[in-house]
């Protein structure tokens, strides 16, 4: 016979689990709706640990934690901005650069300019947002 390993649940995952629970025990009613910061936990978890994995633990239901986490992915989208670099006045020749930023979200960023840009200030203006 062949034991089943033993898994063990992420604290994370165990701390969220304890909410849930605590919220269900305490609702008004069956049909009251998940508190949005309970789903957004959720959420966070199912995107580090998986769908289905986190939906059994916490026992939801796994197409609805699924269509939570489209839509924060959804509301994480925004439209892409232009952001001109003014060239650096440099008595020095102009040479080819490639710029890779990537965000920890995960959002990627890829630039091809001449010269010397300051890459500090471009990375703060792209993932601030303030471009």
């Amino acid at each position: 016979m062949i034991a089943k390993e033993a898994t063990t649940v992420p604290v994370a995952m165990e701390t969220v689990r304890r909410r849930l629970e605590r919220w269900r025990s305490t609702r008004a009613s069956r049909r009251s709706p998940i508190p949005s910061a309970l789903w957004a936990a959720a959420v966070r978890l199912a995107r580090r640990h998986g769908l289905y994995p986190t939906a059994r633990t916490l026992r939801l239901d796994y197409t609805t934690l699924k269509k939570q986490l489209h839509a924060a992915d959804d509301r994480a989208l925004v439209s892409p901005t232009f952001v001109e670099l003014a060239p650096l006045p440099s008595p020095t020749s102009a040479c080819d650069c490639v710029i890779e930023i990537e965000a920890p979200g995960g959002g990627r960023m890829r630039v091809q300019v001449k010269g010397i840009p300051d890459l500090v200030a471009l990375s703060r203006v792209v993932w601030s947002g303030e471009a």
